[in-house]
């Protein structure tokens, strides 16, 4: 239940970053479990062209899943909301955590 809340108070988090002129409803917001842990994953408002992925933090347990490479479980995760793979020379972290990419999608979509 934990995970539940937190996992939709981060896509609600990724809601609020929409711009003024964004409308809140149109962010298509996915959440993901990758390697035993929740990422939120939508088109970033604020950079087009580019999609962000957020980690949880899992409540900072101790005793959760092992850690494991952010970038790692970030592609993974864009793959498992998306179908398409992202673009590792375009990948970024901000200072916050989050990852930011461009994304290659399969020429049927």
């Amino acid at each position: 239940m934990k995970t539940l809340l937190l996992s939709a108070t981060l896509a609600l988090g990724l809601l609020g970053l929409a711009p003024a002129g964004h409308a809140a409803g149109k962010l298509e917001v996915k959440i993901v479990t990758v390697m035993g842990r929740n990422w939120s994953v939508a088109p970033d408002p604020e950079k087009p062209g580019y999609w962000r992925a957020m980690r949880d933090w899992n409540n900072f347990d101790p005793f959760g899943s092992p850690a494991r490479l952010r970038t790692v479980q970030a592609m993974a995760a864009f793959k498992a909301a998306t179908g398409c793979t992202a673009i590792y020379s375009s990948m970024y972290q901000t200072i916050a955590g989050d990852v930011l990419t461009q994304l290659s999608c399969p020429a049927g979509d």
